[in-house]
């Protein structure tokens, strides 16, 4: 008997589970309401990515005098932008469409919501792809397996009164309207401090507001203040230890007031400071789907919810919110659904996700920190390696930053690691094979590596 998998979401979860469990042989029906890719093609990694780009194509010709050169400063064309973000948008998008059709995925333009724990109701917001049905139409799917993929969105302060001009979300800012003059961002976590350098490298002046006394407060303090440095070089000005409570506009200032009396304004003001799940609308009280926190529905290690046939994965299932994870939670999804968790099938083992944050220089971080470590009182045998030890680093005119190596004193087991420099997001790739694999330090040294290359500080670490 063929599976009926409706999947609600087509973000980097839904999309990876309805071509694996199409290819497994499932009836696939993928609801999505706006675009293919989800947000993380219309507002968030891509875009983002896509203007941290631009930007460090600006900051790397600000260093072009280093390598010999001299001559134009670059400068954005925001107009030129954002055609660029749409584009790339577009593209993926149709490349996706294209990949689930030819496997015989059903794709509903329009919202799902849960009728019962075996219904599923769409609301058509467009023309299907077999032109029968119309904008505002219903239709009623019964289901043998359901994933709820339906991402998160910004978390806007009751104090804030966005306007998505003066006040922003991160979602207005691919790019903005105009250039700050002086943009205020509220929020030190990955998405915050990925902006600073954004706007930074568009030319604006920027300062940061730090509720806490580090920025990026749950990574290695080393690792944050390598990056803190590099803000401070470059400009920005940081405020610590203030904590948001109001905003308000006056003349061409927005003013953003702190808790312990201290007022910040600017030109514009960018608030990043976490998102919400997209839990609202769904129908889990239909069928009984449990949720915790702001609306995070609760799963277990094969993502699925207190109902064994009804799943949840990405931002919503309140794991680590990134692209590959959600990634890698769709695939699982469709194996179990589809009955392979009976044979050999491994759990995410979320501690060893890689992550990165596109800053100027790039970070990256895999498996156990330093600090973590120290917490749990742990034994680790620690090593680091400056880039500007690295022959392609000088030659790149950046040798900015480091690797970091955390290992078993005893075994020689690689735990975890972390870089900060160029290209950390590629090369933070070896360390987590290494991580996932149990391999050794002397298994990455005895490993031949490209000279020159930034990569050879993995193995200086290792050595």
């Amino acid at each position: 008997m063929t599976v009926r998998f409706v999947i609600i979401g087509a973000g980097p979860a839904g999309v990876e589970a309805a071509a694996v469990a199409s290819r497994l042989g499932a009836e696939v029906i993928l609801i999505e309401k706006k675009v293919l890719g989800g947000m993380a093609n219309l507002y968030d990694c891509v875009p983002s990515k896509a203007m941290i780009a631009t930007g460090g194509a600006i900051t790397r010709s600000w260093r072009s005098k280093d390598l010999g050169l001299i001559g134009k400063i670059l400068t954005p064309d925001l107009a030129a932008i954002r055609s660029r973000i749409l584009a790339i948008a577009n593209d993926l998008t149709e490349s996706i469409e294209e990949q689930l059709l030819s496997q015989g995925v059903i794709i509903y333009k329009g919202e799902g919501r849960l009728l019962d724990p075996h219904s599923v109701e769409v609301t058509f917001s467009d023309r299907a792809k077999d032109g029968v049905e119309s904008s505002g139409q219903k239709k009623v799917i019964t289901a043998d397996a359901i994933l709820l993929a339906t991402g998160s969105y910004p978390r806007v302060p009751d104090w804030a009164e966005v306007d998505g001009d003066r006040i922003m979300l991160t979602r207005h800012a691919y790019p903005p309207q105009v250039v700050p003059e002086h943009m205020v961002v509220v929020g030190s976590g990955v998405t915050g401090v990925e902006f600073v350098h954004m706007f930074r490298s568009l030319g604006s002046k920027v300062t940061l507001i730090v509720s806490r006394q580090q920025v990026l407060p749950g990574k290695d303090p080393e690792v944050a203040a390598a990056l803190e440095e590099d803000f401070l070089e470059s400009g920005v000005s940081l405020i610590k230890g203030a904590r948001a409570n109001g905003s308000f506009i006056k003349g061409d200032k927005v003013i953003v007031t702190c808790e312990d009396g201290r007022k910040i304004g600017g030109s514009h003001v960018l608030i990043a400071i976490g998102s919400i799940p997209a839990s609202s609308g769904l129908g889990l009280e239909n069928a009984g789907i449990v949720t915790y926190g702001s609306g995070y529905v609760q799963v277990n290690h094969h993502c699925q919810t207190n109902l064994s046939h009804i799943y949840a994965a990405g931002d919503l299932s309140g794991r680590l919110q990134l692209a590959s994870v959600a990634q890698s939670q769709g695939r699982k999804i469709a194996e179990h659904a589809m009955g392979l968790h009976t044979r050999e099938h491994r759990h995410i083992d979320y501690d060893k996700a890689a992550s990165a944050i596109f800053t100027e220089p790039e970070i990256a971080d895999v498996g156990l920190a330093e600090a973590e470590a120290f917490a749990q009182g742990r034994k680790i045998r620690v090593t680091k390696v400056p880039f500007s030890r690295n022959a392609k680093a000088m030659i790149d005119g950046d040798p900015r930053g480091f690797v970091k190596l955390l290992s078993d004193p005893h075994t020689g087991v690689i735990l975890g690691g972390s870089i900060v420099g160029a290209h950390a997001a590629e090369l933070i790739s070896v360390i987590a094979v290494a991580v996932t694999c149990r391999l050794r330090v002397d298994d990455i040294q005895e490993a031949l590596f490209v000279h020159p290359a930034l990569a050879e500080a993995i193995s200086a670490a290792a050595e």
